[in-house]
């Protein structure tokens, strides 16, 4: 039940009709700004079968292997799984990537959470999106994500403006639905199938519409086309971009030029109420893998700066120290509401353990609200060399390697190739326009600031700072009104106001 690289690697060669830089790509396994990625997707796949790491990244059931990424997850130690081999995936790679299905999947765990709200319209949509989660852990599918469209006028509703600004259903037929549009993808060039479901709540009065609609895309399906934006893999040498010509994940626009969704793919369809509850929840288990990535930046950044600083012995000033010290509150701040947010995990109401979702979303706040300004520190430590410094032809040319060699070797430990490889690295992850493109990515793959704040307003207990208020004021209960609380969400102090065990807690 999980795939070899190699089987990967011929799933893809489907003939898909991709564009890059307007011209067709005939094989994106091959295509220099593909298939670093495609690679390390590869990779991932193949450790899975490896011996020395089989263990962390499957686990054996009724006689199969099975991904740990696809895993549902029912128990603390499901989630500790999953985050072990996040970290394994990172550190044996050297970097991070985010769009390689462990942060995707989870979005469907979230309509399996919404299978009353599904019953609603269709009792075989609930029966679909079962089937398909048992489907993604028998054939292990390199699965993405599929939510933002070119919206248009925003201050239009779709319906006053080009009707395919938003993918909606242009009409049904006895084998599916037929669906036109576009969506914005990271990495659907290169994947197998997408959760695609809409991004906005803008229905108008409409109960029901046609671009209410969530579905799993087949990748192969004819009638997609797949629009690429440049990738950074060869812009320039790999010796002075390590990063880009390893890590950028492409972005696509797919066009739907009349794609038809069969029946037994649609997750709901024509029911505004299915896709606001969708969009609400999306995040309650994937935002857990975007923070663990961001966890990992925050490692990238401290061990770039550390390395830097103890180059030319500037570890060893106070102001220094202090910056240094702030990298790691960032860091462990992201560490801490992970690890929490497992600990204090609560059921969700399809009975499986999703992180505790107030500490989940307010620790997603954490990470991505703070990380420009973290990524500036860490500029201020590395010093402006990474800036300035001439690249490897320069470093290995006649005429100026004796120069470079004398003004870059800092003493016997730190030699001039060592220093021009880590001021190249810390150049393309803080500085390059990779660095740029994966912060500005936040906003896209994990959603806008507002967004972040809404979740939390929505998820936090907020009925436990006004009882403990009320009680200290002495105030009525008359004051109290409904409780604001919604079943499934966490206050967090209940654990602690009833004596009761973390682990007791939890499961």
């Amino acid at each position: 039940m999980i795939r070899t690289g190699a089987e990967y690697l011929d799933s893809i060669r489907d003939g898909r009709e991709i564009y890059m830089g307007g011209e067709r790509v005939r094989d994106v396994t091959t295509h220099p700004m593909f298939k670093p990625l495609v690679d390390i997707r590869a990779r991932i796949y193949d450790m899975q079968h490896e011996a020395k790491t089989r263990h962390i990244m499957a686990y054996a059931e009724d006689g199969e292997w099975n991904a740990i990424g696809n895993r549902l997850p029912h128990t603390q130690s499901d989630w500790w799984d999953k985050r072990r081999a996040t970290d394994t995936i990172m550190n044996e790679i050297g970097g991070i990537v985010t769009r390689v299905g462990d942060e995707t999947v989870g979005e469907m765990w979230s309509l399996f959470d919404a299978q009353d709200v599904l019953n609603e319209v269709d009792h075989q949509f609930s029966a679909n999106i079962r089937n398909h989660i048992s489907r993604v852990l028998q054939s292990d599918p390199f699965h993405v994500s599929a939510n933002t469209d070119p919206k248009g006028d925003r201050s239009r509703l779709p319906q006053e403006q080009d009707p395919d600004m938003l993918l909606r259903v242009v009409r049904e037929t006895d084998a599916g639905i037929v669906v036109r549009g576009a969506k914005y993808e990271t990495a659907a060039a290169y994947a197998n199938q997408a959760f695609t479901k809409p991004t906005i709540a803008n229905w108008g009065d409409a109960a029901y519409s046609d671009y209410a609609v969530g579905f799993i895309c087949d990748l192969s399906t004819p009638g997609l086309k797949f629009i690429c934006r440049t990738g950074f893999a060869g812009r320039a040498p790999a010796d002075d971009y390590p990063l880009s010509n390893k890590f950028d994940e492409i972005d696509t626009l797919v066009i739907f030029d009349d794609v038809l969704v069969p029946w037994e793919n649609v997750l709901f369809y024509r029911h505004t109420r299915a896709a606001m509850f969708m969009r609400a929840t999306l995040h309650r288990y994937s935002a857990f893998a975007f923070m663990q990535r961001n966890l990992k930046l925050a490692d990238l950044m401290i061990g770039a700066a550390l390395f830097n600083l103890r180059q030319t012995g500037l570890d060893k000033l106070q102001p220094v120290q202090e910056k240094l010290a702030r990298l790691a509150v960032y860091r462990e701040g992201i560490n801490a509401h992970l690890t929490a947010a497992i600990t204090l995990g609560e059921r969700s109401p399809g009975g499986l353990l999703m992180p505790n979702q107030s500490l989940l979303y307010t620790g997603r706040v954490l990470a991505s609200s703070q990380l420009h300004e973290m990524m500036h520190i860490a500029r201020e430590l590395c010093g402006g060399q990474i800036c300035v410094t001439p690249d490897k032809a320069a470093f290995d040319a006649e005429a100026t390697r004796p120069w470079l060699e004398k003004f870059y070797t800092i003493n016997e430990d730190w030699m001039a190739e060592d220093r021009r490889k880590l001021l190249a690295f810390a150049r393309d992850l803080l500085n390059s326009d990779y660095a740029g493109h994966r912060l500005t990515f936040q906003l896209f793959a994990q959603s806008p600031p507002f967004a972040h704040l809404a979740a939390v307003y929505r998820n936090f207990g907020w009925d436990g700072p006004l009882d403990m208020v009320q009680k200290a004021a002495g105030l009525s209960d008359a004051v109290m009104g409904e409780r604001t609380r919604t079943p499934g969400e966490s206050d967090v102090s209940q654990w602690f106001d009833t004596g009761t065990t973390l682990k007791s807690a939890a499961e």
